[in-house]
């Protein structure tokens, strides 16, 4: 096998055991970057000079006995995510220059862990997007088929793992952002409750709804980085207070005495495609094979989650981004008479027509004489939504569903058409309005040869219970086993 194509928990079995050095495997990625990503686009920013730096220091602390299972293992991060000393644009014109003067939380853990940073990724600009069109600055190609996109926003971080341009990465997941990406590129995507993770130094788009998480070539490999990132973080003030656990202790067989929930509301969604129903139905009947009991359980609420989503988040973003004025840092017009025009013409050249659609819903929610309304009125289907979830958790353990309606579809086939394109994220949102756990895992593969993907939902903190059927589903198929022929 060649090097880019390991796992990280095999790359760290041969560390450990001195086969291989991690500068060895990081020049390996490298290489396989430099071949394939002129196809791929997946990288913002590659930090060579300073990943062989820090892989030379890798192979030093492993010499001393010093290896924890990220020491010297090649991750890429989603460029929204502040890095010191390393770029971070948001894939936006307004922060195209931007340097952080420190590090997020998950990057000071990983940086602890030894691994090596590769660089960072591409994205919808501000996280705003399901298809990774929005960057400012590149466009990004579905390593299984160039002419389709990789998803969205956390598509670079995506389709670099599925490409092994890293051996795994961080993304990040307001409305299914590291789910439908992992669905469409065939890998595993998490979404951790909200408040597992530390969401200090992660750039806001909504703040409530926003969370880190791990895509990787597998569940155990996405297990070892939840490991690694998860805990309380006193920087960040949705932190929860709570022991982590060790997932790699739930990744056991059998699903005996497991409660299976199939939420009846999805399988009337409009644009269900038929590829992807047969592939999570075929995925049920084998979980149930495993010794899980399936039941069907009701979200009555699920036909009025895409409005509250489209009203909450761009809401919060509007509150979010009025940071970027050409004042503080980042972009500024320096043509301008005054500073109203300065204000208006750096948001006008600095964001793009996404990020501004979102900006003008969320501003318009928020007016006075509106908010009751929109924000206020959202927010209470918010509520129940949420009493949705704890009800259906009342009699099952997780939920099974699709991540996306289709599989991945072709680049510019929505563009013109942002209505459809808010609509296909109607089975991933509901984990973040409601701040559960949620996965995605590889369960089949469309007519046209393209990757698909099972979701599996928990109650909140119950992360254990996804890996434990994330797990058995993997051992027992091949699914993640397939590759691109890139």
């Amino acid at each position: 096998m060649n090097l880019h194509e390991l796992t990280i928990e095999k790359a760290h079995r041969l560390l450990k055991q001195k086969d291989i050095s991690s500068q060895e495997l990081t020049r390996a990625v490298l290489g396989r970057m430099d071949t394939i990503d002129e196809k791929i686009g997946a990288y913002i920013t590659v930090a060579r000079e300073t990943a062989m730096t820090k892989a030379e220091l890798a192979d030093k602390a492993i010499g001393e006995g010093n290896i924890s299972p990220l020491t010297g293992i090649p991750l890429a991060i989603k460029d929204l995510i502040c890095t010191k000393n390393l770029r971070t644009t948001c894939a936006s014109k307004i922060l195209e220059n931007f340097i952080p003067p420190y590090d997020a939380t998950v990057i000071r853990k990983l940086k602890r862990a030894g691994a090596v940073i590769l660089g960072k990724t591409n994205m919808d600009e501000f996280a705003m997007g399901s298809s990774t069109e929005n960057s400012s600055i590149k466009l990004t190609h579905n390593p299984w088929d160039l002419t389709r996109i990789p998803g969205g926003s956390s598509g670079g971080s995506a389709a670099a793992v599925a490409a092994d341009m890293c051996l795994g990465a961080l993304g990040s997941d307001t409305g299914g952002s590291i789910r439908q990406p992992a669905s469409h590129c065939g890998i595993v995507g998490m979404k951790p409750t909200y408040g597992m993770v530390s969401r200090f130094g992660l750039v806001a788009f909504a703040s409530s709804l926003d969370q880190i998480g791990p895509l990787t070539k597998d569940v155990t490999d996405s297990a070892l980085l939840m490991n690694a990132i998860s805990g309380y973080d006193s920087k960040d003030s949705t932190s929860v207070q709570k022991d982590v656990p060790d997932f790699i202790s739930f990744l056991e067989d059998g699903l005996k005495g497991i409660t299976i929930g199939i939420p009846r509301e999805y399988n009337a969604v409009d644009g269900l495609d038929s590829d992807v129903s047969a592939a999570v139905k075929n995925a049920v009947k084998i979980i149930e094979k495993l010794g899980a009991r399936c039941i069907e359980v009701s979200l009555p609420h699920t036909e009025f989650v895409v409005a509250a989503y489209y009203v909450i988040a761009p809401s919060e973003a509007s509150s979010n981004l009025a940071r970027y004025d050409g004042v503080k840092y980042g972009f500024r017009d320096k043509y301008n008479k005054n500073i109203i025009q300065m204000y208006k013409k750096t948001r006008s050249k600095g964001f793009g027509p996404e990020v501004q659609r979102r900006i003008i819903i969320g501003t318009y929610s928020l007016s006075a004489g509106y908010y009751d309304a929109y924000y206020g009125k959202a927010s209470q289907v918010r509520t129940l939504i949420m009493e949705d979830f704890k009800k259906a958790f009342e009699i099952c353990d997780v939920l099974l569903s699709p991540v996306a309606p289709t599989s991945a579809f072709r680049i510019g086939e929505m563009t013109d058409d942002p209505l459809t394109m808010y609509l296909s994220d109607i089975f991933a949102l509901s984990a973040n309005i409601a701040g559960i756990p949620g996965m995605s895992i590889p369960c089949g593969f469309s007519a046209e040869g393209l990757p698909i993907g099972l979701q599996i939902m928990g109650k909140h903190f119950s992360e254990e219970m996804l890996f434990k059927v994330a797990y058995n589903f993997e051992q027992n198929t091949d699914f993640h086993k397939k590759k691109t022929k890139l």
